[in-house]
């Protein structure tokens, strides 16, 4: 059986935003479209990723830097960002998130400008693939 690749596990497509929205268009993004992360593009091409963990954070220091206005994505965005190709194989993908101790990562497709996103594969995905998992029970006598 050949094995999967990241394009039949992933999300299809990407909710995006640009690197200067305000945490609370992020935040109001993430709740409508009930998801964790946003890509950030910059003229189509992925940047960053914010995810909810990223917006607790900046919430947290945000009161601490009363002075300072005008805190946006760009500030608290991960880069670079994690990306995988659609064509490849999945385990390759979960080795990426693994070793990155990340729980997702952005599918890209090359362009003349950079790294365009197409979708997303979380473990979520990988979760939701997977075969009903064998435990052994050893009896004891």
């Amino acid at each position: 059986m050949p094995e999967l690749r990241v394009d039949q596990v992933m999300h299809v497509g990407v909710i995006s935003c640009g690197p200067e929205a305000t945490l609370e268009e992020v935040a109001a993004i993430m709740r409508g479209n009930e998801i964790s992360a946003v890509v950030v593009v910059d003229g189509g091409v992925a940047v960053g990723l914010v995810s909810q963990t990223d917006l607790v954070n900046a919430a947290f220091v945000q009161p601490y830097m009363r002075y300072w206005r005008g805190m946006t994505v760009r500030h608290i965005m991960s880069t670079p960002v994690v990306s995988v190709r659609p064509e490849a194989p999945l385990s390759d993908a979960l080795a990426i998130l693994r070793s990155q101790q990340i729980r997702r990562v952005v599918v890209t497709e090359p362009t003349p400008a950079g790294e365009r996103p197409v979708g997303i594969l979380s473990m979520t995905d990988v979760v939701r693939v997977m075969g009903p998992v064998e435990a052994a029970v050893k009896e004891t006598p």
